[in-house]
Parts: C-alpha cells; sequence; structure tokens
C-alpha cells in the first residue's frame, strides 16, 4: 500500500513540515538537548518556556522517533492530495493546537514536577491522521505470515505502534493525545471541517524554491464522467505510479465500486477509475485521490 504518487506533487504543505520537523531535530540533536525537549509541568506551570511548546510541535528526541514519524508523515500526504492543502493547513494547525491543549490538561492533572512526561515531536498531527486513515482508507488486500493475518495497512499500524511506544508512557499521552484532536476534527467541532485559509497563506508553501522530487504534476485534461483525469497525455507518469494506463475489459466488481462510492468519490468515477485500476482498489483510490487534487 502506498501513499498515491511518489514525491511531493500537490502536497506542499506536507512537504515544508516534513523539512521543518526534520531541520529542528536535527539542530536540537547537534546542540546535545534532545532529550531536554519534553513538556513538564514546570514547564508550563511554573516558568513558561514557549520555544519548548514550539518545538515539541516539530523536534523529535531520537532518530529512531524520526525516521518512523517523517515516514508516517510522508505517507498521510494522501490526505492532502484528497482535501486540498488549504484545508489540510486547517487539519494540521487544529490537531497541533487540540492536542497540545490535550497534553497540557494531562500536566496539570498529573503535577508531577520531576519528569517530563510528554516527549517532543508532532505525534498530535500523526495520530489525529490516523483516524482518517482507519476510517476512510479502505483494506484492498489480505495475507497471512506465520499463520496470522495481516491487510496492506498493518504496515502503516505497525509504524504508528513503533512510534506510539517508541518512549513508553512519554509517548502514548501525545499518541491518545493526537487521536483525540483527531477525533474532534472527525466530528466536525466548530465546523472546522469547513474552516479555510486565505488563499496566498497555502500558495506560499507551493512557491517555496524547495527541491521537487517524484513525477512532476501536470494539468490532466477531462474526460466524459469529468472527475477522473484522462492519462492518454500522461503515459509516462502512469506507468511510474500505475499499473496500466490502459483501461481492463473486466466490469468492476459491484462491491469494489461500492467501496469507492461509501469514501464519498461519485459512482460512475469510481468505476472508471476501477477501470483504469485493473480493479485494484487501492490503486483506483489514488487516481481518485489524484484527480480531487487538480
Amino acid at each position: 500500500m502506498n501513499g498515491g504518487p511518489s514525491g511531493f506533487n500537490n502536497a506542499p504543505v506536507t512537504r515544508a513540515f516534513i523539512i521543518a520537523s526534520a531541520l529542528f531535530t536535527v539542530f536540537f540533536g547537534i546542540q546535545g538537548r534532545s532529550a531536554k525537549l519534553g513538556l513538564s509541568y514546570l514547564d508550563i506551570f511554573g516558568k513558561l518556556r514557549i520555544w519548548k511548546l514550539i518545538a515539541s510541535v516539530f523536534a523529535f528526541s531520537s532518530t529512531p522517533e524520526l525516521l518512523f514519524g517523517l515516514y508516517l508523515l510522508y505517507y498521510f500526504r494522501v490526505f492532502e492530495r484528497q482535501i486540498g492543502s488549504n484545508k489540510y493547513s486547517v487539519f494540521i494547525l487544529f490537531s497541533v493546537i487540540a492536542s497540545l491543549l490535550f497534553e497540557v490538561l494531562a500536566l496539570a492533572l498529573l503535577k508531577d514536577p520531576a519528569v517530563n512526561l510528554v516527549t517532543s515531536g508532532p505525534y498530535g498531527l500523526i495520530f489525529a491522521s490516523f483516524v482518517p486513515f482507519f476510517l476512510d482508507i479502505p483494506v484492498s488486500t489480505w495475507f497471512r505470515v506465520f499463520g496470522v493475518r495481516f491487510s496492506d495497512k498493518s504496515f502503516i499500524y505497525l509504524a504508528g505502534l513503533q512510534l506510539l511506544l517508541s518512549s513508553w508512557k512519554r509517548s502514548i499521552l501525545p499518541g491518545i493525545c493526537g487521536i483525540l484532536a483527531g477525533s474532534l476534527y472527525r466530528l466536525n467541532v466548530f465546523r472546522i471541517r469547513k474552516a479555510k485559509f486565505p488563499e496566498f497563506v497555502t500558495s506560499f508553501f507551493s512557491r517555496l524554491p524547495w527541491p521537487t522530487t517524484g513525477s512532476p504534476p501536470s494539468a490532466p485534461t477531462r474526460n466524459i464522467v469529468g472527475n477522473v483525469p484522462s492519462y492518454a497525455g500522461r503515459q509516462v507518469e502512469a506507468s511510474r505510479n500505475y499499473p496500466s494506463s490502459m483501461p481492463s475489459a473486466i466490469e468492476p466488481p459491484e462491491d469494489s465500486i461500492a467501496t469507492l462510492v461509501s469514501m464519498g468519490f461519485d459512482r460512475n468515477s469510481a468505476r472508471q477509475a476501477l477501470v483504469h485500476a485493473r480493479n485494484d482498489i487501492n490503486v483506483a483510490t489514488n487516481i481518485l485521490l489524484e484527480a480531487q487534487s487538480h
């Protein structure tokens, strides 16, 4: 299972956040201050340390956490492609602020000034993203390893579990706070899912001169349905990202169409995407998400 087309095409906000997280982690790591980044009761209710609050949003406290965290952030760029960079920026801001408030509340209830109870890193955003991942991304394949049943989503869950347990209690707490923040966003508290930033705010990230990775974006031509892009003029990109750009003669299964429709896609668009993907529901989902991002 992948997060769609390779690279950061149509995901400039994710790219900026990942680069910022990596730079903050390296900066504090070189200074030997990574272990001191966790939040404690005294950091909030003693002498307020604003720099720790900011650092805790971006910087991981260890290299393994950085690797697993950036992998998950990179995978979850699929949601920016699905809802657009503007709404995804709102999702990031809401997840970060809500999870921080939950963490401050937990510190106030525990009142332990001796230790850093909350590890550093964008746990709020990462674990908030697991809510739409669990509810919206379908399972396309199942397989067994030594008699244990796994799905194509299992690797993402395992990476999340590794990150959640990386610092034991110190990482479990912000992970839970992130899941709560994602649930509040899902419930559309304060109608947050309709909120948007001014367009110039999110367009700023796409204009930043970062090195490009993956296949370059191109303007799709519209077909009869009008929702799924035609891949006739994008054969190189299609062959790189999807199994085949030629439609299959096999009619897509009704249950596969129903799965995509339940995710909010138009029925005709879902059927055509399955035809292009040779009835691979995971690839069809990526096609539909990419089409929405244009």
